[in-house]
């Protein structure tokens, strides 16, 4: 059975906020979308500020401080937080950027092949053994992007560079001991100074859009909340759910974006990117049944 019982009340939760999380991140496209004649690079400077001013806050209200004290009084250590800053902080620039020049499709099929990177990255990196599904649903996914560049002339490089840059997150973000919010704030943190550094030199320079127009300003800065809110939602959801179900709840993001692309922004879809698609879903399903095979049975954590 994919998900507990209804009447487990905190599992019910988790799934709530789990879906809240992913659904939120999945509607992402509609929200950057309102950024008309605003580069990407700007509105990742003011997402990167907004997040950390929110998140302050947040952190302050929640007395949540004695992690992030914690890490930052050990610099030593921040050496992987400050890669997983540098890899989050270009998954943000790309994804902006696909949907202001309409590649929301790219964008999708990116977040699809994040898993099956992760794979390989286990593999390649931490040397750990993977099942024969897993092996194949890789196979299937090289071969789609094989297929694409043999017959279309391009890689989906944008697709690449998002899943490799969020899997190369994940890979690190494993290996520091901090939680979701604080873990957040911390990167957030890292990145303020170049962030603010470059804010001041876009508005010496008369291209800020900030404070040029009030209600595109709000947007700039409530980029900042929109950034934490699913967050906060999928820590939620990770205390509450194994991550069998986490997993299966995952590919909401992306499906949501793929309807919206198709849908909502009219991004054309040719037979050849369809039938690399479905190859990469028919993987997912591979890695996705494999990894539920060999789940640990074992109680939620509560």
């Amino acid at each position: 059975m994919l998900f507990p019982p209804a009447r487990d009340p905190q599992a019910v939760k988790g799934v709530t906020f789990g879906l809240a999380a992913y659904i939120m991140w999945g509607c992402f496209p509609l929200f950057f979308a309102l950024f008309d004649g605003i580069p990407a690079f700007e509105i990742l400077i003011h997402r990167i500020v907004w997040s950390c001013v929110f998140l302050v806050v947040l952190i302050t209200m929640l007395s949540r401080w004695s992690p992030v004290i914690t890490a930052l009084s050990q610099p030593r250590r921040l050496g992987r937080v400050l890669i997983c800053a540098v890899l989050i902080g270009f998954n943000w620039g790309l994804y902006i950027y696909a949907v202001e020049s309409n590649q929301v499709l790219q964008a999708s099929l990116g977040y699809f092949l994040t898993p099956l990177v992760n794979v390989a990255l286990g593999m390649l990196v931490l040397r750990e053994v993977m099942a024969r599904l897993q092996l194949v649903a890789l196979g299937l996914a090289g071969l789609a992007i094989a297929i694409q560049f043999a017959l279309l002339g391009e890689l989906p490089w944008i697709s690449l560079m998002l899943a490799l840059s969020f899997g190369s997150y994940g890979l690190f973000r494993k290996q520091v001991p901090l939680d979701g919010l604080s873990g957040l704030f911390v990167e957030t943190l890292l990145l303020f100074p170049l962030a603010l550094l470059a804010l001041t030199w876009l508005s010496w320079q008369g291209n800020s859009h900030f404070m040029i127009d009030v209600p595109m300003s709000v947007l700039l800065a409530v980029s900042g909340v929109i950034t934490a809110l699913p967050l906060m939602a999928f820590a939620g959801a990770a205390r509450r759910l194994r991550l069998s179900t986490l997993g299966f709840l995952m590919y909401i993001n992306p499906t949501i974006q793929f309807i919206i692309a198709l849908t909502i922004f009219g991004e054309p879809l040719g037979t050849i990117q369809l039938a690399t698609f479905i190859m990469i879903w028919f993987g997912l399903a591979l890695y996705s049944w494999s990894s539920w095979q060999s789940r640990p049975h074992q109680p939620p954590i509560r």
